[in-house]
């Protein structure tokens, strides 16, 4: 993405962190902020039970802002928008997650951009798409997302009392910024093949959608919606031993995932010390396995269930089929295969803090994205202005007195 220029103004995450995603990439990013207190992100102070900020960083804001230039911008302002229309023009996609009423008064929508910069990509990210009744009202990830797009009832077990919630913060967000991303990438190509620029639009009700395409058709295949079993079995498959989720003797979770589960049996239950369920007539056949299945997982279970997770890494190593241990969010850090492919990468503040970040999913010739640290509110402002619009001291104090730019 090197030579390719982008115009924010967004706010915290889901769109935000698609821009970030094309700084990785080599993408300039400019991003306006609200002249007085910025990105809202920078003022939150917490998410659930943790705290932002205490150690001397804002991983949030630095998750979705790396590698970005920041400008306190007022667009309320003739003055202020007159210096994003300039900035426009010399953009190659302008990126809002502004609502409908919003972009119009501020005179940031589509017509207001490309009137600016004609071949400009305008690009909205939304909470429930840019048609509809709801297409003015606000929707972060958990509502529009985890909530609406049945995400999260889909991953609430039927026998919990209760609604789970989405297992982190961003979670839909940083997924519709990849999506989000990957448009732009398509409108870039397009653009320049034919010339014609695109307005490019995604929301998070569309992304969980997509996210849970699959299971969709199947429930309006099947005329009903979908749910996982009970949290105690935690949704194994009908028919098929060898998937889902098992408990070991120390309390972890190991996840099975052999789709041909006749298949992997004989090794499988090689690597238990059960060579004689091979044999077993409740199981020496796919069908016989598939209509003795429940046997099957209680046998499964008690196994598994008898030695530690680390007892069944070292039985597990070099096995066959498809399995998996159910990681926390700091054991993943400390699994082999992310170091070894680069899958987090480091930062530093412009205070010196050190910090880490989870490295873009994408990778270009076998090379990681590095990253680099969000900016600080309105550090770029002024090398922005001379650089960009050939501004001279005067001038910028000027737009700086009047609160043009902060």
């Amino acid at each position: 993405m090197e030579g390719i220029r982008i115009l924010e103004v967004a706010e915290h995450t889901f769109v935000p962190a698609a821009s970030a995603i094309l700084a990785d990439w080599g993408a300039e990013v400019i991003k306006i902020e609200h002249v007085e207190r910025g990105d809202a992100m920078r003022g939150l102070g917490s998410v659930g039970l943790a705290g932002i900020g205490g150690t001397g960083v804002h991983v949030l804001l630095e998750h979705s802002n790396r590698g970005k230039q920041s400008i306190g911008l007022d667009l309320a302002q003739p003055e202020g928008l007159d210096v994003l229309y300039q900035l426009a023009a010399r953009c190659d996609v302008f990126l809002t997650n502004k609502m409908p009423g919003v972009r119009e008064r501020l005179k940031i929508d589509v017509d207001d951009i490309r009137a600016a910069n004609p071949n400009i990509i305008y690009v909205r990210g939304t909470g429930y798409g840019s048609n509809g009744p709801d297409a003015d009202q606000g929707g972060y990830d958990f509502l529009a997302f985890w909530s609406r797009s049945g995400v999260g009832d889909t991953c609430t077990p039927a026998d919990l009392d209760g609604f789970i919630s989405q297992p982190g913060a961003a979670f839909g967000d940083s997924i519709g910024a990849m999506t989000i991303a990957g448009g732009i990438a398509a409108a870039l190509l397009h653009r320049e093949r034919t010339g014609e620029p695109h307005v490019v639009d995604v929301s998070l009700l569309g992304t969980g959608m997509w996210s849970l395409g699959a299971t969709i058709a199947l429930s309006l295949q099947h005329g009903m919606p979908m749910k996982p079993g009970t949290a105690a079995r935690g949704g194994a498959a009908p028919g098929n031993p060898l998937i889902g989720p098992y408990r070991t003797k120390d309390g972890r979770w190991i996840a099975l995932s052999m789709l041909q589960g006749f298949h992997y049996w004989p090794e499988f239950v090689t690597r238990l010390g059960r060579e004689e369920l091979i044999t077993d007539p409740r199981f020496d056949s796919h069908e016989h396995l598939q209509e003795n299945t429940s046997a099957a997982q209680e046998i499964v279970a008690d196994e598994l269930g008898s030695r530690t997770l680390t007892e069944w890494r070292e039985r597990f190593a070099g096995m066959r089929g498809q399995w998996a241990p159910v990681q926390s969010t700091i054991e993943v850090t400390q699994d082999p295969q992310v170091p070894a492919n680069g899958y987090l990468q480091t930062a530093t503040t412009s205070g010196g803090v050190e910090f880490t970040l989870v490295a873009t999913p994408v990778q270009f010739d076998n090379v990681a994205s590095s990253i680099r640290r969000a900016p600080d509110f309105n550090e770029h402002a002024e090398e922005i202005l001379q650089r960009e619009l050939g501004l001279d001291w005067d001038a910028i104090i000027d737009l700086k007195t009047k609160g043009v730019v902060a």
